[in-house]
C-alpha cells in the first residue's frame, strides 16, 4: 500500500522542490529530513524527503550528503556521505553522528 501511495505523491514537481531546497543548504552545513519537508511545506513528510533524496542522483547532482536525520545520523546506504561532510569540515560526535548544534542549516 505505501508503494503506491508513494508513486502518487512523488511528482516532478515535488521532486525538484525538495532539490531545490537541498541545493540550500551550504557547504560546511547539514539539514534533516523534517528541516526539509517543512522547507516545502509537508511537516509530517521527513520519509518522503529521505525517498526523493534516494532517487536524486537521477535528476542531477545535488548536495544530498548535506541531510541527515534529526539527531544527525547519517544515511545507512549512502557510504561516501561521512567522508563528504568531513571535506567540507563537518565535525562529528563521538557517537558517529553529526554535531548538530554546530553544523545545523538554519533552525
Amino acid at each position: 500500500m505505501i508503494g503506491g501511495n508513494m508513486q502518487k505523491v512523488l511528482d516532478e514537481n515535488l521532486i525538484y522542490e525538495v532539490l531545490s531546497a537541498v541545493e540550500e543548504i551550504p557547504e560546511g552545513q547539514v539539514a534533516s529530513y523534517g528541516q526539509i519537508a517543512r522547507l516545502i511545506g509537508r511537516d509530517k513528510n521527513a520519509r518522503l524527503i529521505g525517498k526523493v533524496l534516494s532517487m536524486a542522483e537521477y535528476y542531477g547532482d545535488y548536495p544530498c550528503h548535506r541531510v541527515v536525520n534529526s539527531v544527525g545520523r547519517l544515511a545507512p546506504h549512502f557510504t561516501e556521505q561521512r567522508q563528504l561532510l568531513m571535506e567540507e569540515g563537518v565535525c562529528f560526535k563521538e557517537n558517529g553522528c553529526v554535531d548538530m548544534k554546530k553544523h545545523q542549516y538554519g533552525d
